[in-house]
C-alpha cells in the first residue's frame, strides 16, 4: 500500500506540470486596441491594423481561438482618446496597443499598472512617455518614430524635386502634443537650407480649403503634412486639396502618398505594428514592459506619385526615381 501510495504521489506530481501547460495553452488572453484612426474595412482596408492581426497569428495568437481584441477608434478625433483609453481600462485587458503620442499620453493617464505598448511615438523621451530609450520604465513601451531626423530629407528631396523652392507651408494639428517641438524642429532644419516655413493649424476639416487658400496668399511652393492621425483620416480631401491648388505635396507616409499625395519619406508602419506584435507577445508570455527597449526605425521608405507629379506639370528626375521604394503610376 505504501508502494502504490508514492507511486500515485510520484504520478499526480508529473503530471500537474503537463496540466498546467495544457490549461495554459487553452486560455484566451485578452488585449485592447486604442486607435485614433479609423477601422479597417473591406472598403476603406487599413495595413496597419491588418498587419498587427497576422503577425499575432503567426505568433500564435489567433482572435476567435486564444485571443479576446476590444478595439476603441478615435475616428481621426484625438480629443476622444481619453474616454476611449479609460472605457478600455474598466474592461482589464492583460495588455493595450496603441498608436502615436496622443494615444500612448491617453493610455498611460489611464493606467499606470496594464502593460502599454505604442506605435511611432515621436520622441517619447521628451513626451514624457518613458524614462530612456534603452530602460523605458513604468508600464510602457513600444516604436518611436524619427520626426526631427527625417525632416531635413524631407526638404533636401522637395528642393530636388522643386530647385527653386524658397517658402514652404506646413499643416499642424493644433492638437497634436508634438506640434510645438516639430514645428521647431522643422523650422531649424529650413533655415540651414534658406527654406521659410509657414503654418497652417486647421482644428476640422472644414478649415482644410481655408488651410490650403492661405498657404497659397503667403507665396508657398510646396506643403509639408505633418505626420497625425487626424490628416491621415482626411488624406484623400487634404491630397485633392494640394493637387487643385498647385502645391507640391510631402507626407511621412506611404498611404498618403498612395491616396494622392507627391511624395512621402518616413517609416512603413505596417512594418512597425508587425514588431509591435512580438512586444505583445514577449508581454503575455512574462517580460515587463519596463525591461523592453524602445526601438527605433532602421529603414526608411520614399513613395513618389507619378499621376500626382503629373497633374502637377512636374517631372521627377530619374535620380529621385532611382532613390524611390515605391513608384506610384
Amino acid at each position: 500500500m505504501k508502494r502504490r501510495t508514492v507511486l500515485f504521489a510520484v504520478a499526480a506530481g508529473l503530471a500537474a506540470p503537463f496540466a498546467a501547460s495544457a490549461q495554459q495553452q487553452g486560455r484566451v488572453r485578452r488585449i485592447g486596441i486604442l486607435s485614433a484612426r479609423s477601422r479597417s474595412t473591406t472598403e476603406n482596408p487599413d495595413s496597419y491594423f491588418d498587419a498587427f492581426v497576422r503577425a499575432m497569428r503567426e505568433l500564435g495568437h489567433e482572435e476567435g481561438k486564444n485571443l479576446s481584441t476590444e478595439w476603441r477608434f478615435a475616428d481621426g478625433k484625438n480629443e476622444r482618446l481619453p474616454a476611449l483609453a479609460a472605457e478600455l481600462v474598466r474592461l482589464q485587458p492583460e495588455i493595450i496597443v496603441t498608436h502615436a503620442t496622443a494615444g500612448a499620453l491617453a493610455a498611460q493617464r489611464a493606467t499606470r499598472t496594464i502593460p502599454i505598448v505604442f506605435t511611432a511615438a515621436g520622441d517619447p523621451v521628451k513626451s514624457g512617455l518613458v524614462e530612456s530609450l534603452a530602460r523605458p520604465g513604468g508600464n510602457i513601451t513600444g516604436l518611436s518614430l524619427l520626426t526631427a531626423d527625417i525632416f531635413p530629407k524631407q526638404l533636401e528631396l522637395l528642393r530636388t524635386m522643386l530647385p527653386r523652392v524658397t517658402r514652404v507651408a506646413v499643416l499642424v494639428n493644433p492638437g497634436s502634443p508634438n506640434r510645438g517641438r516639430n514645428l521647431r524642429n522643422l523650422r531649424d532644419a529650413a533655415q540651414k537650407l534658406g527654406i521659410e516655413i509657414i503654418a497652417e493649424d486647421p482644428r476640422t476639416p472644414e478649415e482644410f480649403a481655408r488651410a490650403f487658400a492661405a498657404m497659397k496668399r503667403a507665396g508657398a511652393q510646396a506643403v509639408i503634412i505633418f505626420a497625425d492621425s487626424f490628416f491621415i483620416f482626411h488624406r484623400r480631401q487634404i491630397a485633392e486639396l494640394a493637387i487643385s491648388s498647385r502645391l507640391p505635396s510631402m507626407y511621412y507616409y506611404v498611404e498618403d502618398t498612395q491616396a494622392g499625395g507627391l511624395m512621402s519619406y518616413g517609416q512603413n508602419n505596417a512594418d512597425y505594428y508587425r514588431r509591435a506584435a512580438t512586444y505583445v507577445d514577449k508581454i503575455l508570455k512574462g517580460a515587463k514592459a519596463a525591461d523592453l527597449p524602445i526601438e527605433q526605425p532602421t529603414k526608411i521608405h520614399l513613395a513618389i506619385n507619378l499621376k500626382t507629379a503629373k497633374a502637377l506639370g512636374i517631372s521627377v528626375s530619374k535620380e529621385l526615381l532611382f532613390r524611390a521604394d515605391e513608384v506610384i503610376e
